[in-house]
């Protein structure tokens, strides 16, 4: 037995590396949730393209990363492109075009649309440029005050307001702002006519 007071004092164990570790990944991670989970909610989300109805202005499959504030502060415009909750079932998302605004009567004669509100009370006929294939729908129908029309570029495969009636303010999500892949069609406020 070493009774020498000399001899050096064995400390305690030093704490292991992976403690450290762990500790700051679990704050990482805490932190991370505090400013993505809100940003993700409120401010931007991503959303991907699924099926025809808005070709050739969006393929399925295209990445978009939808801004969800300015809706909150600006009323959509005519020709705006939508991302919205379904109304009859509101966990799925579409993706459309403004057509009709609040207080509106479109009439749709042969695929034509004509648009009568205060500043046209005869109406003018709506032009859609960016139809390739337009359905030979015939209807009527007068918005309210929270209501828009909304309707698919490819108007042949689109399920939207002919088929389910108008879309009300708030099942709007919000409006494309970045559309990233695919990589050759990266775009800010693809399909954005209105501006």
């Amino acid at each position: 037995m070493d009774t020498n007071p000399q001899s050096p004092v064995m400390n305690s164990a030093p704490e292991p590396k992976n403690k450290g570790f762990w500790r700051d990944t679990i704050q990482f991670i805490i932190i991370a949730g505090i400013i993505i989970i809100p940003f993700r909610m409120f401010v931007a989300q991503p959303f991907i393209v699924n099926g025809t109805s808005m070709d050739p202005t969006f393929k399925s499959g295209e990445y978009l990363i939808v801004d969800q504030i300015t809706y909150r502060f600006n009323k959509p415009e005519r020709d705006s492109v939508l991302i919205f909750k379904y109304p009859q079932e509101q966990n799925q998302k579409f993706i459309k075009r403004v057509i009709g605004l609040p207080g509106e009567t479109i009439s749709i004669n042969k695929g034509a649309v004509t648009i009568k509100n205060k500043d046209n009370p005869t109406g003018f006929v709506l032009e859609n440029k960016y139809i390739t294939h337009p359905k030979q729908d015939t209807l009527e129908i007068t918005l309210k005050e929270n209501e828009y029309y909304v309707m698919g570029d490819n108007r042949l495969e689109s399920f939207d307001s002919r088929y389910w009636g108008p879309l009300t303010e708030d099942l709007i999500i919000g409006r494309p702002l970045l559309r990233l892949l695919p990589l050759n069609k990266i775009a800010v406020f693809p399909g954005d006519l209105s501006k």
